[in-house]
């Protein structure tokens, strides 16, 4: 299969099940019957939990089969052996809605990768509980929703955040600083398919101003952390972490200028990672094929 331009139609495939042999003998064998070159493979197999991941990246170099075709005829493979699995072409962008509240760091960061190229996604929407951004959303031509959410109309304004979600088609939510406790019932509905950044210190602070109490306590690293979302606040199971060389020249207002930095590029890598299929859910953790 190729595309308009001439060029081989590339895929990803993605599966998780109980470790076993066979696994990869039937999954390459599989492809190489229907044509397909495999350019890229990563595996891991968790002793801890007995899974197995897999992810590979290739195209259809000869015969008639389509993705269509593979994915009509893939089931077979995977009932023997009770997989949870993807495969689909490697252009089509991930639907991505972005939530923000009024820090605009996030934000700004990820529409500029968009527009550079370095993020293959399409922003549904950006929702926010907040007006702050509007601008910045409108200016980039992209559906701007407001919702603002108090003690009483928060179960109300979850639903619609859903309600977006289903409309639009949204594969991945991102909380890029929003500033809203999710309630339990939603972090169920978007397990494993929404992301939240947060900053990191050792030790940790929790609170209002932790950069001013990083301050206090003469931190010398400051950090942020990507995960996915659940119940329990900001210790999803993490994607992503970065760091930073701090000292005793650095202000407050120098670190949270600092703190910046690290939830942008600790946002944008998560993101890339899960819209290119390299993260999988393990129990409480992450399998982050790079």
């Amino acid at each position: 299969m190729t595309t308009k331009d001439s060029q081989p139609l590339q895929f990803v495939f993605k599966t998780t099940c109980n470790a076993s042999s066979g696994i990869v003998a039937a999954v390459t064998s599989f492809l190489f019957e229907r044509g397909c070159y495999i350019s890229e493979l990563s595996q891991f197999d968790d002793t801890e939990t007995n899974r197995f991941f897999m992810r590979a990246v290739g195209h259809i170099e000869s015969g008639e089969s389509t993705l269509m075709d593979l994915n009509r005829e893939f089931p077979t493979v995977a009932e023997e052996f009770d997989m949870e699995w993807k495969l689909e072409a490697a252009s089509v962008p991930c639907k991505v809605l972005i939530m923000v509240s009024k820090f605009d760091h996030c934000l700004d960061d990820l529409l500029y990768r968009l527009r550079k190229g370095e993020l293959n996604m399409e922003v549904t929407a950006i929702v926010s509980n907040h007006l702050d951004l509007r601008p910045m959303a409108e200016r980039e031509g992209i559906r701007f929703i407001y919702l603002p959410v108090t003690k009483d109309n928060k179960r109300e304004q979850e639903q619609a955040l859903l309600d977006v979600v289903e409309e639009t088609g949204t594969d991945l939510v991102v909380l890029a600083r929003y500033m809203q406790i999710l309630s339990d019932n939603l972090c169920t509905q978007l397990k494993g398919r929404a992301i939240n950044i947060h900053h990191s210190f050792l030790p940790g602070f929790k609170g209002a101003k932790p950069y001013h109490q990083a301050h206090t306590r003469g931190v010398k690293l400051i950090g942020a952390t990507a995960h996915y979302i659940t119940s329990d606040l900001d210790e999803g199971p993490i994607i992503e972490q970065s760091v930073q060389l701090v000292n005793h020249t650095f202000s407050p207002e120098s670190l949270v200028a600092a703190g910046r930095d690290t939830e942008t590029v600790a946002l944008a890598r998560a993101v890339k990672l899960h819209i290119e299929s390299r993260v999988f859910l393990d129990d409480n953790k992450t399998v982050v094929f790079r």
